[in-house]
């Protein structure tokens, strides 16, 4: 059996909802409410709630299309 190391395979980053929301320049409160309804997914570890920032990105940062 090979011992797998982080390069082999994707690793998520899961991070605290104050992390990703400074990330994103949105509030705590918003991470939770799109928690809540679904929009993105929280991950609880022990107590806590982490979100992958990968996810987070994919789910919430949307392209505007141009108007020409």
């Amino acid at each position: 059996m090979t011992a797998r190391t982080p390069s082999d395979a994707h690793e998520s980053a899961l991070v605290p909802l104050a992390v990703a929301a400074e990330n994103l320049g949105v509030s705590v409160k918003t991470i939770r409410r799109r928690i809540a309804d679904g929009t993105i997914r929280g991950y609880r570890v022990g107590r806590l709630i982490r979100v992958d920032l990968d996810e987070l990105r994919q789910s919430l940062v949307v392209e505007m299309p141009t108007a020409r």
